[in-house]
C-alpha cells in the first residue's frame, strides 16, 4: 500500500445529506463485516448493501481499512457514552447491580456487537485502532471498578477488567450463535458467575 493511501482518512461531510449518506454506509459496513467477517467483506458488498454507487463509498472511505477505522471510532463513542452513564452511579452499586450494568451493556449494543467482535477477531493487522478500542474498554471497566471499590489496587483493577472484557465478548458470541437471544438459563449462569467473581476479587481489596 502506498504512503499516500495510508495517510488518507475518512471524509467528514459538513451537510446533512452527506452525514446521512455516511451513516448509511457505516451501517452497511457493520452489517457486511458482521455477516462475512472483516477479511471476506468487500467494499462492493458494502456499497450494494447501502444502495450506493461504489464511487460514493470510496469518496467517503478510500479503502476498507479506513471504513473499519471509522466503525471502531463509532463503537468507541457508543462505549464512552454507556460507561459515562454507569460511572455516574457506580459508587452506590452493589456487585449484583454492577454485574447487571456491565452485562446489560452487551445487550444495549446487540446490533453492534457482531461487527465489533468480527473486527476485534480479524486476523489481519489492519489498524492500531483495534488495539486502542480494546485498551479503551479495559480502561473504562477498570475505572468503573475503582469507583465501586476505591481501595482496589489499580493493577488488579486492570487484570479484572481484562477478564470482564472477555466475559462480555463471550456473551456477545453466545448472542450471535443463538440467533440474537441467549437462553434465560444460560444468561443467569453467566450473570451469577460474573457476580461471584466480582464479589470475591473486590472483597479482597477491602
Amino acid at each position: 500500500m502506498s504512503m499516500a493511501l495510508k495517510e488518507r482518512s475518512a471524509l467528514e461531510p459538513q451537510r446533512r445529506p452527506g452525514r446521512l449518506r455516511v451513516a448509511a454506509l457505516l451501517e452497511a459496513g457493520a452489517a457486511v463485516i458482521a455477516e462475512r467477517g472483516y477479511e471476506a467483506a468487500t467494499m462492493a458488498e458494502v456499497a450494494t448493501r447501502a444502495g450506493a454507487p461504489i464511487g460514493s463509498l470510496y469518496r467517503f472511505f478510500p479503502n476498507k481499512e479506513i471504513l473499519a477505522d471509522a466503525l471502531m471510532q463509532r463503537f468507541g463513542n457508543v462505549i464512552d457514552d454507556a460507561f459515562a452513564a454507569i460511572d455516574a452511579r457506580a459508587g452506590a452499586m452493589s456487585m449484583a447491580e454492577l454485574t447487571d450494568a456491565l452485562l446489560a451493556l452487551v445487550g444495549k449494543l446487540r446490533s453492534e456487537m457482531p461487527a465489533i467482535v468480527s473486527l476485534l477477531d480479524a486476523r489481519s493487522d489492519w489498524s492500531a485502532k483495534r488495539s486502542e478500542f480494546r485498551d479503551a474498554v479495559r480502561t473504562h471497566i477498570a475505572r468503573t471498578l475503582v469507583l465501586c471499590s476505591p481501595h482496589l489496587d489499580a493493577e488488579l483493577a486492570g487484570d479484572i477488567a481484562i477478564v470482564l472484557l472477555n466475559v462480555m465478548k463471550t456473551m456477545a458470541r453466545m448472542t450471535r450463535e443463538s440467533g440474537g437471544e441467549i437462553s434465560p438459563g444460560a444468561m443467569n449462569e453467566l450473570r451469577e458467575m460474573t457476580r461471584l467473581y466480582l464479589e470475591n476479587r473486590l472483597a479482597q481489596s477491602l
